[in-house]
């Protein structure tokens, strides 16, 4: 038996040379003759239709692999599993967990309702909401209801989570239309039917942010906390920064992360979007070299070494709103649910004066 094997792989060896042999002849005398090219070609993966299986177990598989993260304290590894304003948001916390020397937030979750669009299996991204009771591991009255929004940017990427937000303590989630089979009405962002296109719902919370309750945008979005509040709140923290010699500068405006419209059963619409604040803290009026103090809410953020003078930071802020029909103009306002988030980078820049 070992004697044949030896002679079958000196058989094969010697086929193989003749081969490369003529080959070599062929080169040295006339031309070769023309031989077809083999193509190697990438398949491309198919694509998977959602169904609320598929959002199920989504939502599974980032719940556990997110708590293996948090418990083992591998940002590297969380990264993996969100994308967008939630990726900024989570390095973010693990920067300030290892800055207090506390352990990152561990979250135990009850049963998500999904919201689960009819989507085209071929047309990107896919995506999904699960609005789920979410409480911190050894809080047990910090239960709040999540919204979370998940998607899939092309049939070969991984579903990653790119937005979460909590429902207000008083606030209620609208009822989603579904259809017979249980699936949510997805929403164009351009759709003309609600009061506010939901692409522009943020760019109203940012008016009204930025100009307060004297806005023109009042008319279509309720005030409050998050609206002409930040205005009172920016103003207030602009007079505290004066009188220190500083000057702030915030500024609120919309990002480039997606938006996720869901149709409610009033006609209406369900909107999760994002918001960024980005602020400049100066010495005022001050000499070259001259630095304003490290704010308190940054500091984890900030390791020292910058050799710049001015402060800057960038806040993501995540929200859920209504948006009622355009039929209700006059009567009904669209209205902010939900909100979550903080600042997420900061870091320094040479003043003007240095």
């Amino acid at each position: 038996m070992a004697a044949n094997a030896v002679w079958q792989s000196f058989r094969s060896t010697s086929i193989v040379l003749a081969a490369v042999t003529l080959v070599t002849a062929g080169c040295a005398g006339s031309e070769p003759e023309a031989r077809p090219t083999v193509l190697v070609t990438a398949t491309t993966p198919e694509p998977e239709l959602l169904t609320h299986q598929v959002a199920e177990r989504e939502f599974r598989a980032f719940v556990t692999n997110d708590d293996v993260a948090r418990a083992a304290g591998d940002e590297r590894l969380a990264l993996t599993w969100t994308s967008d304003g939630q990726s900024q948001l989570t390095a973010a916390e693990f920067r300030k967990a290892a800055y207090d020397g506390d352990p990152v937030n561990r979250y135990q979750y009850g049963e998500p309702q999904l919201l689960v669009p009819k989507l085209k299996a071929d047309i990107y991204p896919h995506w999904f909401v699960a609005a789920v009771p979410r409480t911190v591991q050894g809080e047990p009255k910090s239960t709040r209801t999540a919204l979370m929004a998940f998607i899939r940017r092309a049939p070969g990427d991984r579903w990653r989570l790119s937005l979460t937000t909590e429902l207000l303590p008083k606030a209620k989630l609208p009822k989603v239309t579904v259809d017979d089979e249980g699936y949510a009405t997805a929403l164009n962002t351009t759709d003309s039917t609600m009061l506010i296109r939901p692409r522009e719902v943020p760019g109203i919370q940012a008016t009204l942010a930025s100009e307060g309750p004297d806005s023109v945008a009042r008319k279509v979005m309720r005030t409050g906390k998050y609206t002409t509040g930040y205005y009172s709140e920016v103003r207030r923290a602009t007079r505290k920064a004066a009188d220190k010699d500083l000057t702030l500068q915030i500024v609120t405006v919309a990002t480039p992360f997606p938006i996720f419209p869901l149709r409610t059963e009033d006609d209406g619409g369900l909107v999760l979007y994002s918001l960024g604040r980005n602020s400049l803290l100066t010495v005022k009026d001050g000499k070259s070299g001259a630095k304003p103090p490290v704010p308190p809410e940054a500091a984890h953020l900030l390791d020292g070494t910058d050799e710049g003078s001015d402060i800057t930071t960038s806040e993501v802020y995540q929200f859920a709103a209504t948006d009622p029909p355009r039929t209700k103009k006059g009567k009904v306002k669209a209205d902010i649910i939900a909100q979550a988030g903080t600042i997420a980078k900061a870091g320094t820049r040479p003043s003007r004066t240095s």
